[in-house]
């Protein structure tokens, strides 16, 4: 009798270990689906995100000129791939906008660590963002200074990203949802405020609830067309200093109702694409953004008169590159002929196939959806002076595109002009 008691005590451990272990399981497969970087982005995946995170930092980041060390610090500290959607974790090191859904972006790291530096972050400040999106930018600043108020207006958007942000535990970013063209006038005034969407102009409230002597950073102006702003309130009035060109998501609700220019989507053009236009003060290149390791050639035999445009790299992987959006409505454009002179010296492959230069159009959906590219080379060697061209489909879903000219990890020097483009009717 004792022996079948101490067996049938055996046999119901084993079951309750099993039924344990079942369970167990069962929690950690819920826990995956619901929370995938705390328990899968472990060991060997999560010190990959924290290399490739060292690595943007320094290529995309410190050596493309940002060199305050508490932004670099936070950049550092701050998991990106948390804040897009898994099946895109594979890119979250990319110096790239990423779409987050609901036709909305992430902004490129870059991007997001010059408007930071910008914005002067102090520890007892008192920042406004607009524009929470995917809550990146929030938790960049998080460490940087006292308080975060966040408005988001797409309420998905808003609701996703207050949960990343409390699941991080950053306790000192507050979100709401709601129009940010109306501000936050219960927590004003504001030592900051930033916004990670563009208007056309300021809105006013946001002027009123900036403290006397604050700062503003935004991209403004016209939808694929418009500068990095920096603003500092003097005697009630903002002053204004442009950074540099830049290409963001428009602002929308209150904001976008006050539009006056409008791009036509039935005749897409390049603006400047023979870099004739004289530079403003900022140094920038007219019409064009996101400018890494160029020049702008003063030189009597630049094909397209007395200007061109050289990318210069002498370290594989090191960003090389020009961007320009327009709209473009495939109902309308069936197919676009893109044409550019290109001149290359010593040029060689970075570190995969693709790393080549080349100028390309990418085109994308009204949901921001890459629907496909279109290009011109790549280019390798060293080579004179060409015209090049290629017709390139349209798809019919089209409605924006860029086009993009550079190294793109080479090494080397390539330079280019008369970067220009020919829509041609849908048949």
């Amino acid at each position: 009798m004792k022996r079948a008691n101490d067996l049938m005590k055996s046999q119901v451990k084993t079951v309750f270990r099993l039924q344990n272990s079942f369970f167990a399981l069962i929690v950690l497969v819920f826990l995956a689906t619901q929370f995938p970087g705390d328990v899968w982005g472990q060991g060997k995946q999560k010190q990959r995100f924290k290399e490739e995170r060292a690595r943007m930092v320094k290529l995309a980041v410190k050596d493309a000129g940002v060199t305050n060390q508490r932004v670099l610090d936070a950049m550092l500290d701050t998991p990106r791939e948390m804040f897009i959607p898994n099946k895109l974790w594979s890119s979250a090191y990319l110096d790239a906008a990423l779409p987050i859904g609901d036709e909305q972006t992430i902004s490129s790291p870059f991007i997001v660590a010059y408007m930071t530096e910008s914005l002067d972050p102090q520890p007892d400040d008192r920042i406004l963002e607009i524009g929470t999106g995917s809550g990146y930018q929030a938790a960049i600043l998080s460490p940087l200074v006292s308080e975060v108020y966040s408005i988001e207006i797409v309420r998905p958007l808003g609701e996703r990203a207050k949960k990343t942000l409390k699941r991080l535990k950053y306790d000192n970013v507050h979100v709401k949802v709601g129009d940010g063209f109306k501000g936050w006038p219960s927590q004003a005034p504001f030592d900051k405020i930033i916004l990670t969407c563009s208007p056309e102009i300021v809105p006013e409230p946001l002027k009123e609830q900036l403290r006397e002597g604050g700062l503003m950073v935004l991209p403004m102006g016209e939808r694929h067309q418009q500068n990095l702003m920096l603003y500092k309130k003097e005697n009630g009035k903002l002053v204004p200093t442009a950074l540099r060109p830049t290409l963001f998501v428009p602002m929308t609700g209150a904001a976008e109702k006050k539009r006056e220019v409008l791009p036509n989507p039935d005749n897409p053009q390049i603006l400047n694409g023979d870099f004739e236009e004289d530079l403003p003060e900022n140094g920038f290149i007219d019409g064009w953004y996101y400018q890494r390791s160029l020049e702008l050639v003063d030189d009597k035999l630049s094909p397209g008169g007395k200007r061109h445009v050289r990318f210069t790299a002498d370290q594989v992987g090191q960003k090389a590159h020009l961007m320009q959006g327009f709209a473009i409505n495939g109902k309308v454009i069936g197919k676009i002929k893109l044409m550019a002179s290109v001149k290359c010296d010593e040029v060689l492959q970075g570190t995969h196939p693709e790393d080549l230069p080349v100028a390309s159009i990418t085109f994308y959906d009204d949901h921001r959806r890459e629907l496909g590219t279109g290009f011109i080379g790549p280019f390798r060697g060293t080579r004179d002076w060409r015209n090049y061209d290629n017709t390139i489909r349209v798809p019919e879903n089209t409605r924006e595109a860029l086009i993009r000219i550079g190294l793109f990890g080479a090494t080397g020097s390539a330079s280019f002009d008369n970067v220009l483009i020919q829509p041609m009717p849908r048949k």
